[in-house]
């Protein structure tokens, strides 16, 4: 079991596909996950343009880089959302913001549109997000009436399994970044999303121990929970401080990223609170013989030093379960 390991292009997108490409070469990356937004990955071009598809293919093959997945988490968060123009205008690409109106419906066309950019890239896996109208409830108080989560559930599956009948089409899987602000984002949350659906085969998740570490979540019992379901990995790291006291609690009390306030962060992998070798553990004991991609986040930090210390960070980790017991030349014959 030969695990890549690549990098997530969502926080890049500032260069081209083809800046990036020989960068995440040199920083001894297998491939990229193309984020799609930017330069990197056009879903309508690739939806129906095979040679769109084989032109991005070529420029990470001139750097002997690979794809497995592609990500359309900033387009696929408006499927669900309550959508508010001031913060969701700015993410979204034009075409699918249009005049703001019927934003959900154009959103779900969009990722749907993935599913078929994703056959035609000869790759079986999107990441991305949900959205969630019920994501203000989360602090139940005035107290949230059970029927109002249900709604929320229900919602969600109206949108998606459209969606996903598509996937199903396309063969290709779609995979949850459980996050907070989506449907998911504990285990919890994410079982209800999988019974929402009927269990029904084209959804899973991205895996990113991440956004479950922090908030107190088992991030290591979610692999084994969902072993079945994980579709993808992203290898991201953050910092929490139990240890002492903070101003700025779980919510983030509205600060920004870096306030020193905060009770976590986003570090550079290693630099956290993840303990990683329990994560490639599990995955081996679940088989799981996709991606590792990272998803660089540190705000205190040079991104190329970072990422280039990810990548070796990860290959030292990443090892293969073993094949035989290791008492097992201890017994007679």
């Amino acid at each position: 079991m030969t695990r890549p390991v690549t990098l997530f292009t969502g926080q890049w997108a500032d260069l081209s596909l083809k800046v990036l490409a020989k960068k995440a070469k040199q920083f001894s990356y297998d491939g990229l996950e193309l984020a799609c937004f930017g330069e990197h990955f056009n879903v309508s071009k690739a939806a129906t343009d095979q040679r769109y598809c084989d032109e991005r293919r070529s420029v990470l093959n001139e750097y002997g880089l690979n794809t497995w997945a592609i990500s359309i988490h900033l387009i696929s968060q408006a499927v669900c959302d309550i959508i508010d123009e001031r913060r969701h205008k700015q993410i979204l690409p034009t075409h699918v913001w249009g005049n703001g109106k019927d934003v959900h419906k154009r959103a779900a066309e969009e990722v749907m549109k993935s599913a078929h950019a994703a056959k035609n890239m000869g790759i079986n896996v999107v990441n991305g997000f949900t959205g969630s109208k019920i994501w203000h409830l989360l602090y139940s108080f005035p107290p949230v009436h059970n029927d109002q989560i249900q709604e929320g559930y229900d919602d969600f599956a109206e949108k998606w399994n459209p969606i996903l009948d598509e996937f199903k089409k396309c063969n290709v899987k779609y995979a949850l970044e459980v996050h907070p602000t989506e449907i998911a984002f504990d285990i919890v949350s994410a079982q209800r999303a999988l019974e929402s659906l009927k269990y029904r085969p084209e959804f899973g998740f991205n895996y990113d121990p991440s956004h479950l570490g922090y908030q107190g979540v088992d991030y290591v019992g979610f692999i084994r929970k969902f072993y079945d379901r994980i579709y993808h990995v992203h290898m991201k790291d953050v910092y929490w401080s139990w240890d002492q006291p903070c101003e700025a609690g779980v919510f983030g009390g509205y600060t920004k990223f870096g306030d020193t306030r905060r009770f976590w962060e986003f570090r550079s992998l290693g630099r956290g609170s993840i303990n990683f070798e329990k994560i490639i553990r599990a995955l081996n004991s679940i088989n799981y013989s996709g991606p590792l991609s990272v998803e660089w986040e540190d705000v205190g930090m040079e991104r190329e030093y970072g990422a280039k210390e990810a990548a070796q960070f990860v290959r030292k980790l990443n090892f293969k379960p073993s094949e035989i017991a290791f008492d097992a030349a201890f017994e007679k014959q």
